[in-house]
């Protein structure tokens, strides 16, 4: 049995926790906050609560293996998920709307066709074909098995090319597939909305990024009931279950050397705990920061330069019986947006995600509604962000008619507070190949034996689906060495 050492609470430090207890480890986990959950937080208010970071659940086997493999009760004895049909609806600035089903290819393509006019339809299915190209050929690499060595595969872009005479033209950029494969700016709006719901600008994104709406539109969308944070507080009991040690307040300070290895952690109050491996789990380029990492090497410059502003908003009135659960209202101006994403700046009419769940534990009763809306923006912006929050609302209120009206309050969060909660104001986005390799994240091996990273900025990256396989990928190098060749 080794003692193992785990920096951080989020949920990629706790998929990794549960998984390394029940391998036979005593595990302790150090979180600088007074609770768990890392980005996947709650605010709540007068009745009402709403999550703080993601709001849907995405490729749910990864959560449904980590709770069989970490105890008898299956995910869905712990948390209830609920399929979110339709999937999304989209609003594009001409006005035209079009609800996508969940997980139905041919449904998408026939919705499509039906809102955008014959033949839209095919070009999104054309292009689905194509991003499940790129998805076959980058699936375990950068998601089920570690981070080789060697990462210039990866940087090579895997979407393929479309042929134009007798040459084959790859695109290298999401942009770039959008307006000349799509050849709608609906279409395009729709593509470019994905990749914002991940923080990634479509104008530098690679087309590798195409694997974003393709693994939603595969595999589907999910609601945890109770919001996302249900999904931390059920992982956070299977982890007290499997015996693992929470210590709430204790900020690492850095990782003990001995030996040429890792040895334990320096809390911030001079302790010491000694352990035989260290998962940090945090933001890696927070570590390197602030130097609780900083004799193992040199973290490279973070690719990622935007963060979200989420709006939590309470309003009197019932939530129409078939409002859409989320609903992505497309900017208005997307050139204007793309140009505000390059300078630093926020957008004059900003893409919004605005999410309605349909659940009555968050709002005090049937005769109120809690939403939420997200933007995408640049982390260098400092100020001006309640008139960027009224812009906001005034999008949403395409969604949600009757918003303004119906307004009780609304809290605007910002990348402050994600800075202050996660140490980065970034978020980060999913491994993805090509871009000459920069939106690959950190191994989950750390140049210091001993050391590992899990969580959203390592490898694979953010999102909840890739924190947890970050979890898996790190407990199955603990318990299983240099034999282990990835998730199966």
């Amino acid at each position: 049995m080794a003692r193992i050492a785990v920096i951080g609470a989020g949920m990629g430090a706790m998929a990794a926790a549960a998984r390394l207890a029940v391998a036979g480890h005593q595990v302790a986990v150090y979180e600088r906050s007074a609770t768990y959950g890392g980005a996947v937080g709650r605010f709540e208010r007068d009745g009402f609560a709403f999550d703080t970071g993601p709001g849907l659940l995405h490729l749910p086997a990864v959560h449904r293996d980590l709770f069989v493999k970490t105890g008898k009760e299956a995910l869905e004895k712990c948390v209830e998920l609920v399929q979110v049909d339709p999937s999304s609806r989209h609003v594009f600035a001409d006005g035209t709307a079009v609800s996508l089903p969940n997980a139905s290819r041919a449904g998408v393509v026939s919705a499509l066709d039906a809102a955008l006019g014959a033949g839209a339809g095919e070009r999104w299915g054309d292009f689905m074909g194509r991003a499940r190209e790129a998805w076959d050929r980058t699936r375990r690499p950068l998601l089920e098995e570690p981070l080789p060595a060697d990462t210039s595969p990866l940087a090579r872009e895997p979407y393929p090319g479309l042929k134009s005479g007798l040459l084959r033209r790859t695109p290298t950029t999401l942009a770039e597939v959008g307006r000349r494969e799509l050849r709608d700016p609906r279409l395009a709006a729709l593509l470019d909305g994905y990749a914002l719901a991940y923080g990634l600008d479509p104008a530098t994104a690679p087309a590798s990024a195409a694997v974003l709406p393709y693994m939603e539109q595969t595999f589907g969308s999910w609601y945890v009931l109770g919001g996302i944070r249900a999904l931390a507080d059920a992982l956070h009991e299977r982890c007290l279950a499997r015996k693992v040690e929470f210590v709430f307040g204790a900020e690492v300070a850095r990782v003990l050397e001995k030996d040429g290895r890792a040895a334990g952690v320096e809390l911030a109050d001079g302790r010491q705990a000694e352990a035989d491996h260290v998962v940090a789990a945090a933001p890696v380029p927070a570590l390197y920061r602030d130097g609780v990492i900083g004799s193992v090497g040199q973290e490279p410059p973070s690719a990622v330069r935007t963060g979200r502003v989420t709006l939590c908003l309470a309003l009197r009135g019932a939530r129409e019986a078939d409002a859409a659960h989320r609903t992505v209202v497309h900017s208005t101006d997307a050139a204007d947006e793309r140009a505000a994403l390059a300078a630093g700046r926020t957008a004059l009419r900003p893409t919004v995600v605005v999410l309605r769940p349909d659940d009555e534990r968050l709002r005090p009763d049937g005769a109120h509604e809690a939403v939420t809306v997200t933007a995408t923006v640049p982390v260098a912006v400092e100020d001006g962000w309640e008139a960027f929050a009224d812009r906001m609302t005034e999008a949403a209120e395409r969604a949600v008619p009757g918003l303004r009206e119906r307004l009780l309050w609304r809290h605007v969060r910002t990348p402050a507070d994600t800075l202050r909660e996660t140490g980065m104001a970034e978020v980060p986005a999913p491994a993805l190949a090509g871009a000459a390799g920069r939106l690959l994240p950190s191994a989950n091996v750390s140049p210091l034996p001993g050391l590992y990273f899990a969580g959203g900025w390592a490898h694979p990256g953010g999102g909840l689906a890739h924190s947890g396989m970050s979890g898996a990928l790190v407990a199955g190098l603990i318990v299983e060495g240099a034999d282990f060749r990835g998730s199966r």
